[in-house]
């Protein structure tokens, strides 16, 4: 476990590897509902095997096709994605009030952070305002979704780098129909999952803390 120190402040950065959803979910929950309005923020970067989550608002018809992936149903907001190895998952487990930030606010930093990365490999990079997450031509590269509880938040952004993108079609991502996806590898970038992992952390960083 690393600490970030930003100005007055630090957040913990726990790698924790390949883990389980559903373990990795109930120790977003147990942290969130314990900690105190003194915690430090952490940031939880991980993979997970093969799942598809359904945010709060899922819809079932949204998962076309059954192909022996587990569907979870989770409390994050937003419909269906999937998630396996080779995507960078970052949890962000922060007290918002602290922060002084709101929803949108967070969100558009999440955002923020991934264009910025990618701008460091001459991608160019967007958000929609009709579909929360970061797109390269038109291609979803990067999707989040958020719990907040009592002022606090779990749940995260995840960002495809070196995965099989095939269970994808198997769904409409986020809910919309016919979307696209694209990941790092495929747009020329030969870094690891560790190195980008760890850029993501450092944008991160800089949005939420020192902006």
């Amino acid at each position: 476990m690393d600490e970030l120190a930003i100005g007055d402040t630090s957040v913990k950065i726990r790698r924790l590897g390949v883990v389980d959803y559903l373990t990795t979910w109930q120790a977003m929950k147990n942290f969130t509902s314990e900690r105190t309005a003194i915690t430090q923020d952490e940031m939880w970067s991980l993979q997970h095997p093969p799942i598809y989550t359904q945010g709060l608002a899922g819809k079932p018809e949204h998962l076309l096709q059954s192909n022996g992936i587990e569907v979870i149903k989770t409390d994050r907001g937003g419909q269906i994605t999937y998630h396996g190895p080779g995507q960078s998952i970052i949890y962000l487990l922060l007290d918002m009030r602290r922060l002084k930030l709101d929803v949108r606010e967070l969100v558009t930093r999440m955002e923020n952070a991934v264009i910025d990365l990618l701008k460091g490999y001459h991608i160019q990079a967007e958000s929609r305002a009709d579909a929360p997450g970061v797109y390269v031509e038109n291609a979803k590269i990067a999707a989040l979704g958020l719990k907040i509880k009592k002022g606090y938040c779990y749940h995260g952004i995840a960002l495809n780098v070196g995965m099989d993108l095939a269970p994808f079609s198997n769904i409409n991502p986020c809910g919309y129909e016919n979307l696209q996806v694209t990941q790092t590898k495929n747009l020329g970038i030969t870094d690891s999952i560790e190195t980008i992992s760890n850029k993501l952390i450092e944008q991160l960083t800089e949005q939420i803390y020192r902006r």
